[in-house]
């Protein structure tokens, strides 16, 4: 990533063409992105990185206001939005290693 954690145009080639085979983990209703949806989607992207969430019954500006929500919130970046499917990633910190002991 790009020091201000914009993703460059290989890495969001690199991860939609990983995104390709996800299924949707997370559902946006009518609410929006709601408290409770960003915290499905902190879960999701804690446990996978990279995750698709689909966003139904929602107009086109809303869905692209829920996508900068989400983003802004859990800290992620948004790689793709088709349809009502929105692809968002968050890099998973680094393990941290144990000291000699």
């Amino acid at each position: 990533m790009t020091p201000e954690g914009v993703l460059s145009p290989a890495e969001r080639k690199a991860l939609k063409a990983r995104a390709h085979r996800l299924e949707p983990v997370v559902w946006i209703g009518d609410d929006g992105a709601s408290d409770a949806v960003i915290a499905e989607v902190e879960r999701a992207l804690a446990a996978h990185e990279l995750i698709k969430v689909r966003a139904a019954g929602l107009a086109r500006e809303a869905r692209e206001l829920a996508l900068a929500q989400i983003c802004e919130r859990c800290a992620a970046q948004p790689v793709q939005h088709i349809g009502k499917v929105l692809v968002i990633y968050r890099k998973k910190p680094e393990p941290k290693k144990a000291g000699p002991r």
